[in-house]
């Protein structure tokens, strides 16, 4: 429908997509209180204008005939499909009836809620803390975490005690050159995928590290393709390059770092032959890679992502490549990773988060997980308090360490979680089980009680900006269309039926919002006047203090002085968080549990290496399946298998395929995508699929191609993080007609 935006009765109002994490400024078009249009703000610094295909698409969403209307309550079996509609009420009341319930019967810790999809992320977390903190409860569940982002977190503060910069600091539009390792931002954030070739228009090398030839690495100067699960060994072989040749840079490693000499001696173990025979990377590009590198450093980015997460050694690898980034003088120049990339002075929502909602030690410590991985789920967490997801799904099912009884989710638990069979099973036997989502997604046909949030259209709200120096301010557009809620005003009411104590600093969102700003001198309403506020970049503030609003500095006690956010306040190339962790303080490369050098015998069955989860810009997670414009760009699942592979298992373009796992974990099904993209040995698979518009089933096909069905939520776990192993796994592809 075409929008005459020069209307006398248009009104323009500006706020920030939530859709994915690019957060991007809008422009709303609204007329007699319908939003008709929304489009890039150009005069939001994070998009400049643009925006992707998710974010366009919001009104669909919006406006969508399956969006969750009104609160219902299940009045058949768990999952059955059936449902009545309820009052606000009712459901509130019951919610927080059944959670005290839960709570007086088990303990608090028995409770938790779960988050890390496509309907809620930043501030609005920290309601969802408030209300576990005010029950005593330490068992904080978002269900990612062991494999999105936080490995990475862990492994940088570990290095030089920051862990957002090789998610938010690499600063692309000044770089010299930029190595982007193990992710597509075309596809997965796409305001990024942007900035970096701004900086190649700009003069910027780039090379990208990746199993698959994406679209982002169509534009590299040097293209590795690595092995799924073989990142380890290829940061390793690029170290070894970069210190043999004497290309780092001397003085920063003289000045600022510890365990040079340990490092060196290391990656002797890692020459670039054998490197190649690891990886399947040939040696010359190695070596390229490498020298390219170093040469454009100091003013070198580097940006890891999900792909050298996901596996049981990412912490390791994690810690190579950002190794690679220190020793060359990367850190906190003009051009490389920038240190402290966030807002100056604002109680961004780590700060909140570790100030605020801060269990002491004897709370914290009874944390699922906390025992195995101190520093990501103990009182010792660098990332914030979170259980280790996977041991969660245990702990409902055999109740050890404790039992867990009720869930509050934000997400989409049967799509997100590895394991995704044993995951039904556990919802299943919860006492209680809550749901707040748009639509009715698999996760939310297993639920007790639904309370449908509001979109960001309908309500405001602060963002604090993933990817600048930059807090803005998001309006409310239109009155909310349903009878939804804002999320954090169900957050506040639960709270108040279940008779517990509000947090000191703030007792409305309103309050909340003034509060989180209060350091900077203003109010909410003089921050939507402004929309937003932004601060130019400091270089090498190393030199010159530690921030005294780092999340490090809470948990190290470094407020001022130089130095970095670490124990010794150097770069640790030997970490001695590492050590306490229980792992090497040094990276080292190993297999993962099932390749095919690792175990040959099930290689013969199974041949192929499976990668699993890359994107699509339709997408963000699970989310978007039942949107027109999204759907019609990526309409089905498809698994890319490379055209010698297809023709040898006379497979072809379009074909719907099996995709089986060994040890009996069963098989998925998804259409054919024969492209040179990947290696003959490798076969790449999405994840998080289902299928809205299927309601004879009432979990809308949730096992019929979600690649999770096939991926083990059990041992072995990586040693820091618990992470599984999503990347680098064996499988074997036939026609779907063949049995």
């Amino acid at each position: 429908m075409a929008v005459n935006i020069a209307d006398d009765d248009m009104k323009v109002v500006k706020s920030v997509c939530d859709r994915c994490h690019g957060t991007c400024g809008v422009l709303a078009y609204v007329k007699d209180g319908r939003v008709v249009k929304v489009e890039g703000d150009p005069d939001f610094p994070q998009n400049e204008g643009f925006m992707c295909p998710k974010g366009l698409a919001v009104t669909q969403v919006l406006y969508h005939p399956d969006r969750i209307k009104y609160p219902m309550k299940r009045i058949g079996e768990r999952g059955e499909g059936k449902w009545e509609r309820i009052s606000w009420d009712e459901a509130l009341d019951t919610a927080a009836s059944r959670f005290k319930e839960v709570m007086e019967k088990w303990g608090p810790e028995s409770i938790t809620w779960s988050w890390g999809d496509h309907a809620f992320h930043d501030h609005r977390v920290i309601f969802k803390l408030a209300w576990l903190h005010a029950m005593g409860s330490p068992t904080h569940f978002h269900s990612d975490a062991h494999y999105c982002y936080y490995p990475t977190g862990i492994a940088n503060i570990a290095t030089f005690g920051e862990g957002l910069t090789s998610e938010v600091g690499p600063e692309y539009r000044n770089s010299r050159c930029i190595m982007l390792w193990g992710g597509n931002p075309v596809m997965s954030h796409p305001t990024r995928a942007r900035d970096i070739m701004i900086g190649k228009k700009n003069g910027a090398k780039l090379i990208v590290v990746d199993p698959r030839f994406t679209e982002i690495a169509s534009k590299a100067d040097i293209f590795l393709q690595v092995r799924p699960g073989a990142d380890d060994a290829l940061a390793l072989g690029i170290l070894h390059v970069i210190i043999n040749e004497e290309l780092y840079d001397k003085e920063f490693v003289d000045k600022w770092c510890i365990g040079f000499p340990e490092l060196r001696e290391r990656v002797q173990e890692y020459p670039p032959d054998r490197v190649s025979e690891i990886s399947w990377v040939p040696q010359e590009e190695i070596i390229a890679a490498a020298r390219m590198y170093a040469a454009y450093s100091p003013g070198a980015a580097m940006h890891t992502r999900m792909g050298v997460q996901q596996n049981f050694k990412t912490h390791q690898t994690c810690r190579a490549i950002c190794i690679i980034a220190a020793i060359c003088g990367n850190l906190d120049v003009k051009g490389g990773l920038v240190l402290g990339s966030s807002y100056q002075g604002f109680k961004n929502s780590v700060r909140v988060e570790l100030e605020d909602m801060a269990f002491p030690p004897e709370v914290a410590d009874r944390r699922i997980g906390a025992e195995d991985y101190p520093f990501f789920s103990g009182s010792k967490s660098l990332v914030g308090g979170f259980c280790h997801p996977p041991s969660v799904i245990h702990a409902i099912l055999k109740g050890k360490p404790h039992p867990v009884k009720a869930i509050w989710a934000l997400n989409d638990l049967l799509l997100c979680l590895e394991g995704a069979k044993e995951t039904k099973e556990a919802l299943k036997k919860l006492d209680f089980f809550a749901g707040s989502d748009f639509f009715m997604t698999p996760t939310m046909e297993m639920c007790d009680i639904i309370m449908p949030p509001h979109t960001y259209l309908e309500k405001e709200g602060i963002e604090d900006l993933m990817y600048n120096n930059l807090i803005a301010a998001k309006e409310k557009v239109i009155e909310p269309v349903y009878d939804t809620m804002d999320d954090r005003e169900m957050d506040l009411e639960i709270m108040k039926r279940m008779g517990l104590e509000f947090p000191k600093q703030w007792k409305t969102v309103a309050e909340y919002h003034d509060y989180v700003l209060s350091e900077l001198g203003i109010k909410f309403e003089e921050l939507k006047k402004r929309q937003f506020l932004v601060q130019t970049p400091r270089y090498k503030k190393y030199e010159e203090e530690v921030l005294d609003d780092s999340a490090r500095s809470i948990l190290f006690g470094k407020t001022k002085g130089g130095g970095f956010n670490t124990p010794s306040g150097k770069v640790e190339l030997l970490s001695s968080i590492s050590r306490d962790a229980g792992e090497d303080p040094l990276p080292y490369y190993r297999e993962n549990q099932e390749t095919p050098f690792s175990t040959p015998e099930i290689a013969k069955d199974y041949p192929l290496v499976l990668t699993t989860g890359h994107r699509h810009v339709a997408y963000f997670h699970s989310s978007n399946r039942q949107v027109p414009w999204c759907r019609e760009l990526e309409p089905y699942p498809r698994v890319q298998i490379h055209p010698d592979t297809a023709a040898g298992l006379d497979i072809r373009d379009g074909d719907w395929v099996w995709i089986e796992a060994p040890k009996e974990r069963g098989r998925v099904r998804m259409k054919a995508e024969v492209t040179e993209a990947v290696d003959p040995r490798v076969v790449a698979a999405p994840s998080h699929w289902w299928y809205p518009e299927n309601k004879e089933d009432p979990l809308h096909g949730v096992f019929e191609s979600n690649i999770n069905v096939i991926i083990s939520n059990d041992p072995p776990y990586e040693g820091v993080t618990g992470a599984v192993t999503l990347r680098g796994g064996l499988c074997k592809v036939y026609r779907e007609e063949e049995l």
